[in-house]
């Protein structure tokens, strides 16, 4: 059990003028969600929101000086655990009832080893945490506080930044209610853990599938996923073919 305290929970790097990635260092890559924040003329927009173990809202409060839409790509434990500080709160109509009503869940490391045996994404730590955020935090008391969406979104939807504008793709396969976040005008693509650069995990496979077969042929410039580093066009094809060629499609 860890038992040295974090001097800051979250670490931040700047993207652009107008994207920043935020990540917590210190928690089992199987559960370290890649947190974006878009700057937008008329407000911003949180794509995903971490574990919720320490305040999201404390440390982006630098980075947010307008109204704040926070959007889930989906509503697994990694995503979700800080929307409920926010008063803008996005998800998929097919996991909406999942932000209100969060699944039970834990940190604990047996469990997820088990539950993901042979999948090739299991925990890599001894811990899932391997500091505490701070003093007198129990992992054994972990949980996904509701957060009723303020916002459903379906297919074709837009969320307006004012100056920017971003698509709703629904993209299901690692969950029935997975989105993407499409900017067509730069070609940017918020792919949530539809697509990243790492080991998948695999809710309905015929799904993904087809999800797959959309993605590649997105027109992306750049894919900023749940997990993993960005990468480009280039890589997104190979990553989709190589999903794809182990299921003979």
């Amino acid at each position: 059990m860890p038992v040295e305290i974090a001097d800051k929970w979250f670490d931040t790097k700047k993207i652009d003028n107008d994207i920043t990635l935020l990540w917590e260092p210190y928690v089992d890559p199987l559960v370290q969600c890649n947190i974006w924040h878009i700057r937008g003329r008329d407000q911003d927009m949180l794509v995903d929101t971490g574990l919720g173990v320490a305040s999201l809202y404390d440390a982006t409060r630098h980075l947010i000086d307008k109204p704040v839409e926070a959007v889930a790509t989906h509503t697994h434990l990694d995503h979700v655990g800080s929307h409920y500080e926010f008063e803008k709160r996005t998800v998929h109509k097919a996991e909406a009832d999942l932000l209100t009503h969060p699944e039970e869940t834990t940190l604990d490391t047996d469990y997820w080893r088990e539950t993901l045996a042979g999948t090739g994404c299991e925990p890599q730590w001894p811990e899932m945490l391997c500091k505490l955020p701070y003093h007198g935090y129990c992992m054994d008391h972990y949980h996904v506080k509701p957060a009723e969406p303020t916002r459903i979104v379906i297919e074709g939807d837009i969320v307006d930044l004012g100056d920017r504008q971003f698509e709703v793709l629904h993209l299901p396969g690692h969950s029935v209610g997975s989105i993407g976040l499409w900017e067509a005008s730069s070609g940017i693509l918020f792919s949530g853990d539809a697509i990243y650069d790492g080991p998948l995990i695999e809710e309905d496979i015929p799904a993904y599938i087809e999800t797959m077969k959309r993605l590649r042929e997105l027109p992306v410039s750049v894919v900023h996923g749940g997990h993993e580093p960005s990468f480009g066009r280039e890589r997104l094809i190979e990553l989709c073919n190589e999903f794809l060629a182990k299921r003979d499609c």
